[in-house]
């Protein structure tokens, strides 16, 4: 799955052209995603606005790329959709537009804001005693923003143990290495001095991410959860990986060719 979604991603991106697509970040979440709503999430394409369901909210809205072709993937559009990513009048804009129809849960893009959206989600599961699960996915140049902790600080305070982060820490955001704009380390000590159960996991091993999201929704411990996945930006595509110009650009079709070509050479 996460290598259909990765040729699904580039295809995408070339075919928006001069409009651009944001690659770096959206290659380094492929097998997140593609964990998610391949093996774990609890959803129905069928029935979308299933009230016991998943949910799952991108506060790293830019990554659309992951969570289009996820989508599509997991059956609730067809994949001939992803060809109209970022056409006017389509649903597929470059950021997310709230679509659950289509499995799409919030609109987001500004960065920050989605984890306070995903903690008033699992307090109203909590409150209303649901069994559902909600997923939040950060980057790591996002958990820059002061409303991250803030949302984290709630989510402690609440003993939301029905709520799950996800930080795509490929070390990389728009101005240059986050260790250099600003240093988030030691990442796992943060957020367990909030009160989360974090766990540290290679973020392009399905299994390992499989088990850690398994670990999340088997604790006992009253406590919200984040698992940080360590992600190469640009993964699968030799000249964009840990390249900060490709958070976003356009690809040339000799570009979209050797990025597919090697793709399927396994290289």
């Amino acid at each position: 799955m996460a290598e259909r979604m990765r040729e699904h991603a580039l295809t995408m991106a070339f075919s928006a052209g001069a409009n651009g697509a944001h690659l770096g970040g959206g290659l380094s979440m492929i097998e997140i995603m593609a964990t998610l709503y391949g093996g774990v999430l609890r959803l129905d394409p069928k029935n979308p606005d299933w009230e016991d369901r998943d949910r799952f909210i991108p506060s790293k809205g830019h990554g659309v790329l992951a969570y289009y072709t996820a989508l599509a993937e997991a059956g609730f559009f067809p994949v001939e959709d992803l060809k109209k990513f970022e056409m006017n009048g389509e649903f597929l804009p470059g950021h997310p537009v709230m679509n659950v129809k289509k499995g799409i849960e919030c609109s987001s893009g500004s960065l920050g804001m989605g984890l306070s959206f995903g903690v008033g989600i699992a307090l109203a599961g909590k409150t209303r005693t649901k069994s559902y699960h909600t997923y939040v996915l950060l980057g790591d140049g996002e958990c820059n923003e002061g409303a991250v902790w803030e949302a984290a600080m709630s989510a402690s305070q609440f003993h939301l143990s029905n709520l799950i982060a996800i930080v795509d820490r490929n070390d990389l955001q728009y101005d240059g290495c986050c260790s250099e704009i600003m240093n988030m380390d030691p990442m796992k000590a943060k957020w367990e001095s909030f009160g989360w159960d974090a766990v540290e996991v290679d973020g392009h091993d399905v299994q390992a991410l499989y088990e850690a999201f398994q670990s999340c929704t088997d604790s006992s411990e009253p406590k919200p959860h984040v698992v940080i996945a360590h992600t190469i930006k640009g993964k699968g595509v030799s000249f964009m990986e840990n390249k900060k110009e490709w958070h976003h650009s356009s690809l040339s079709q000799k570009q979209y060719e050797t990025a597919v070509a090697e793709l399927r050479s396994g290289n």
